[in-house]
């Protein structure tokens, strides 16, 4: 009896510490979603009452030119960002791994991701202008020629790209420094006294044995990218053309500019439902939950 009780107490103390964080996604995740999901079905205009229109939104959305474009340029925005981000990462995560456990070398690769998305986006629209931007005048004191980073239809996505390369790749890979503090010296030093060299050995030894990690990395990574806005609504707001229309700024100038929230809210909705996806995909490819 005294056992069951001491159980239970335990379990009320634990749950607890629980309530505050179920609170907040409650309030801030889980409600607001389900109000999106409603609106997705309604004419919701944000200023009059909803009516219930059905699917309708659904079916106009999946006939919409733009959004087909907003997803096609989104999808190119996260095949340039995810694997050269990720390549980064596992560069800075090894050098740091061998180097030194500096935190002054910690603090300098995270200081880009402790500034906000607005303040990266108008110091590389600086940097990058055509004509006096600080990117464009090293190229032609070298003697080559000036680039169109933000302003030519080809370069400016990956122009995009880069500043947020840039500005995550710090914080990614210390996530992955993170998960080799959990390699164990001895798998290590085994693959080595078998023969294995440093590249074999990080394929073979240490990359599988924190997949989980690797999963978590790669699924917060791509559905950052496929939430990518603020950086463009600073530099090019879509432009040049739609070269930087993604979906997210589909969302917004649907949803705030032509104050049609119903139809926002159903293509937040087919987003959301895409991202689950993905996200269960790359789980089930990279078994995300266990370890070599």
């Amino acid at each position: 009896m005294k056992t069951n009780k001491y159980a239970l107490k335990r379990n009320l103390i634990a749950f607890s510490f629980v309530v505050p964080c179920l609170t907040g996604f409650a309030a801030f995740y889980m409600l607001p979603t389900l109000r999106g999901l409603w609106y997705s079905f309604t004419d919701w205009d944000l200023f009059n009452k909803a009516h219930f229109i059905g699917v309708q939104n659904y079916i106009r959305l999946f006939q919409d030119k733009d959004f087909w474009t907003a997803m096609k340029v989104t999808v190119l925005y996260v095949l340039l960002n995810i694997p050269a981000q990720t390549i980064l990462a596992v560069l800075i995560a090894l050098v740091m791994n061998k180097a030194a456990h500096n935190g002054f070398i910690s603090g300098i690769l995270l200081t880009p991701w402790i500034m906000s998305n607005v303040v990266v986006g108008l110091l590389w629209l600086w940097m990058l202008d055509s004509s006096v931007g600080i990117v464009n005048v090293l190229l032609r004191f070298i003697g080559m020629k000036g680039i169109d980073f933000l302003t030519s239809t080809s370069a400016v996505l990956p122009s995009i790209a880069m500043i947020n390369i840039w500005r995550n790749m710090g914080y990614t890979g210390l996530l992955v420094f993170a998960g080799l503090q959990s390699v164990p010296k001895e798998i290590e030093e085994a693959a080595v006294i078998d023969g294995a060299g440093p590249v074999r050995k990080l394929f073979s030894v240490v990359l599988p044995y924190i997949r989980p990690v690797m999963a978590f990395v790669l699924i917060t990574t791509v559905i950052g990218s496929f939430q990518i806005y603020d950086t463009i609504a600073v530099t090019t707001r879509g432009g040049p053309v739609t070269a930087t229309y993604v979906i997210y700024l589909f969302i917004y100038k649907n949803g705030f500019e032509s104050y049609k929230m119903g139809y926002s809210s159903a293509a937040a909705m087919v987003l959301f439902a895409i991202l689950v996806c993905i996200s269960a995909v790359q789980m089930k490819i990279m078994k995300g939950n266990e370890s070599d």
